[in-house]
């Protein structure tokens, strides 16, 4: 990637980005419920569908707060999370066999 993080671990900018998107999704699914199964005053009506653009819009800027979209940020961290793992347990190892031939 090419950049360095400051701030929460790639694990909890993960979690925190799941975390957001599903509940934006499921107060969208919600709202669209309502609007297809109630009846509702023109008002009302007017009231949820603004209430739904507002949601897409917050679900929009979660995408420009990232890179380009949430989903493709989303792959871009577990990425580096991964290849953070990968480096913790090559240090482990390198560690063990450092003190393995220290005590032979």
């Amino acid at each position: 990637m090419g950049r360095r993080r400051a701030g929460p671990s790639v694990a909890r900018e993960i979690d925190g980005l799941e975390e957001k998107l599903a509940r934006c999704r499921q107060n969208m699914e919600e709202v669209d419920l309502k609007l297809r199964r109630e009846k509702l005053s023109p008002e009302g009506r007017k009231s949820l569908e603004r209430e739904r653009n507002l949601l897409m819009t917050k679900a929009d800027n979660y995408g420009k707060s990232f890179v380009c979209f949430p989903e493709k940020e989303l792959s871009v961290l577990r990425k580096e999370n991964r290849k953070n793992a990968a480096l913790a347990v090559a240090i482990a190892l390198l560690i063990a066999l450092i003190y393995a031939c220290w005590t032979m």
